[in-house]
């Protein structure tokens, strides 16, 4: 957004209450890595251009290509200051308070994210205390948790590769597994990202997808980009010993975990989501002409035989619990009238009721792409075409 608004003459200031791509080092674990191939990342003026343009980079290498992009036009960041709260001015435009001092704004940006306070169910508070729990913004590596098995609740694209992490550690891991979706990593000799890219996928408006602004509320498909990218199927991990359960539901003050049977029926909705994918990059591939490889597709390599109730978890040597059940958006700081019955902003592509207040960087703000790096720049350039009119006219006036 910044660089947009440079590029246009336009006066801002970028409020950022830690310092420019912090979270890309502080909320991910050490082996995280992108799940969307470096090609797509693009910013204005500025696209991957290193040694693996198929490959995925670590949080490590985000950190510092996020930074690279700052560096190459200087916006006017002030870092360490936090937004206390952004009301209506009696005169119009925004009045925004914050821990260095109080601004007034004509037109205000959100670009906060959508995921904003880590979700720990509540009967998380009958944990045993002599067993350590975080989520999973806070988890690490499988070093900095006590020895013994892990329990992760949630399937994710966090708890997903959080479990492959500790598994690949050579822990023992109870996985409950969640409703995520899941979609291969290559398939007909490209990566599925590069296919659903080429048909159009990433582009299509929320108002054009089934189920609408419903989407907002779907989870991400898990897959890794771990080690040059692959499947991730918890199947197989069952094969090799990780075990797993349906939807967690609650526990016991004396540490036993209760469990719906639902892992049979989720193991198979997220499969049967992985190949309506292939089935539509067939169509692509058919429709276009292609010659592509042809691939078989997946037979599950195991089921449940049946679905544990319960875990005690210190009878099986669990000392710690990861929570990856997502995040709940905190915008109490907004006072201004924009949000729903749920609490999510109101709005058409980061535009909202209000004049002068817009979003940013949202999980399908206008289209899948929209919260990742193959649309945000473009999300960006269509709110920056409305700002500059209302500046101008501002200005004028």
């Amino acid at each position: 957004m910044s660089r947009h608004l440079t590029d246009r003459g336009v006066d801002h200031v970028v409020l950022e209450r830690d310092t420019i791509a912090h979270e890309w080092l502080d909320s991910r674990w050490d082996n995280f890595t992108l799940v969307t191939p470096n090609w797509q990342c693009a910013l204005p003026g500025y696209r991957y251009d290193g040694p693996d343009p198929d490959g995925f980079m670590t949080r490590e290498e985000v950190y510092r290509w996020v930074r690279g992009y700052a560096d190459t036009f200087e916006p006017p960041v002030r870092e360490h200051v936090s937004v206390r709260s952004i009301t209506l001015a009696p005169d119009g435009g925004f009045d925004v308070v914050t821990s260095a001092s109080r601004w007034h704004a004509g037109q205000v940006v959100v670009a906060a994210g959508g995921y904003h306070e880590p979700i720990v169910p509540r009967f998380a508070e009958r944990l045993p205390a002599h067993i350590t729990q975080l989520h999973s913004a806070h988890y690490r590596n499988a070093d900095a948790l006590p020895e013994g098995a892990v329990l992760v609740v949630g399937t994710g694209q966090s708890g997903a590769q959080i479990a492959e992490d500790l598994h690949l550690a050579g822990r023992t891991v109870h996985l409950a597994v969640g409703n995520a979706p899941r979609v291969a990593r290559f398939y007909r000799g490209r990566d599925c990202v590069a296919w659903l890219h080429d048909m159009g996928h990433y582009d299509i408006p929320i108002q054009d997808q089934p189920g609408g602004s419903g989407k907002r509320e779907n989870t991400n498909h898990y897959v890794t980009g771990r080690d040059g990218g692959r499947d991730i199927d918890l199947r197989q991990f069952a094969l090799e010993g990780m075990a797993l359960y349906g939807r967690m539901t609650d526990i016991s003050a004396d540490g036993v975990a209760a469990f719906a049977p639902t892992l049979a029926a989720s193991l198979d909705a997220a499969d049967a989501v992985a190949e309506s994918i292939k089935d539509s990059i067939d169509a692509y591939i058919a429709r276009a002409g292609i010659d592509a490889p042809r691939e078989p597709r997946y037979v599950p390599v195991w089921r449940p035989g049946h679905e544990p109730a319960t875990l005690d978890l210190d009878a099986h040597g669990v000392t710690s619990v990861v929570w990856s059940v997502g995040y709940r958006t905190d915008y109490r700081w907004l006072r201004v009238g924009v949000f729903d019955g749920a609490g999510h902003p109101c709005h058409n592509r980061g535009v909202t009721g209000t004049p002068g207040l817009y979003f940013l960087g949202l999980p399908w703000l206008h289209t899948w792409g929209s919260g990742r790096f193959a649309a945000v720049a473009r999300d960006a350039e269509f709110l920056a075409e409305q700002i500059v009119p209302a500046v101008r006219a501002s200005a004028a006036a």
